[in-house]
């Protein structure tokens, strides 16, 4: 299956132009598949704007707006690649299904920007956990600015206050629920910065499912450079795993069969090899293989 590199980043603002070219350098750099953002707001996106942040003409987009200048979310994504069939998108949320390379099973991908008030988190939370039982199976990725902490060693230097009363609980239940889990992390853990670099948090996170870490082994999210924003982008690179060749396997119930010896023996005999000695067993260890799979 084809790689995929997604990015998620609260922007604080998409502005009039000033950050498009760091966006889509960063776009470039990374060979990136899907951009996903958060607070953009914009309480209009067009396609000019997204070709913009994108620097190509092969990607799809679906936005969110912001609803007097707050909030607002972005998907842009390379067209080629991922064959979207579906679109659910609502307040603080855009959800994406559809299939990836030659891929047939779904792929459902779900931008979140949460809101701090824990109320609006509950309703979001809900709306997403409905759409995720409405779509079983498939393989799932939830990312984007989720405004909460799963520990509280993810916050540092600033209050806990409007946290520690339930909040951390239920974000910890609601992945649960979802049947999620953080993709491995490389490198720094802290997403959003205190301009006075006095505080940080974790803010920002990718939520994969098993069929997902199954599908792409080797998947891990990494914080990139801040730049204009308080918020870092994070980074997930999914790929598979190449493992070389498929070792020789011999089944102890093929010594109990009668007839392996003889197979063994004749292609053996009959697979006359010349070179070094480790070169010759390959060969006729390789002989022996395509043999017994017929």
């Amino acid at each position: 299956m084809d790689p995929m590199n997604i990015i998620s980043y609260n922007v604080r603002g998409l502005g009039r132009g000033v950050k498009w070219p760091t966006i889509r350098r960063m776009v470039n750099e990374h060979r990136i598949d899907m951009l996903c953002l958060q607070e953009t707001k914009k309480e209009s996106i067009n396609k000019a704007m997204c070709q913009a942040l994108w620097g190509k003409s092969d990607f799809s987009w679906e936005a969110y707006p912001a609803a007097n200048s707050a909030g607002g979310t972005l998907c842009v994504w390379n067209e080629t690649s991922f064959k979207v069939e579906s679109r659910v998108v609502g307040a603080g949320f855009i959800l994406l299904s559809g299939k990836w390379g030659q891929e047939s099973h779904l792929i459902h991908v779900v931008n979140i920007y949460s809101s701090c008030n824990l109320h609006e988190k509950r309703v979001l939370w809900d709306s997403v956990a409905q759409l995720k039982n409405q779509n079983p199976g498939g393989y799932w990725c939830i990312l984007g600015d989720f405004n909460n902490i799963k520990m509280s060693s993810e916050r540092m230097g600033s209050s806990q206050r409007g946290l520690v009363d339930g909040s951390i609980a239920e974000f910890n239940n609601w992945i649960e629920e979802l049947e999620v889990e953080e993709a491995p992390w490389v490198g720094k853990r802290f997403t959003w910065f205190r301009p006075n670099g006095r505080a940080k948090s974790k803010l920002d996170r990718f939520l994969v499912s098993p069929e997902w870490l199954a599908k792409w082994p080797t998947s891990a999210q990494s914080v990139l450079a801040r730049n204009f924003s308080d918020h870092c982008p994070v980074l997930l690179r999914s790929k598979n795993a190449d493992w070389g060749p498929k070792p020789f396997r011999l089944l102890d119930c093929w010594l109990s069969d009668k007839s392996f010896h003889k197979v063994v023996t004749e292609s053996w005999s009959s697979n006359s090899q010349s070179g070094w000695g480790g070169y010759v067993l390959k060969e006729k260890i390789k002989a022996l293989k395509k043999k017994i799979k017929v």
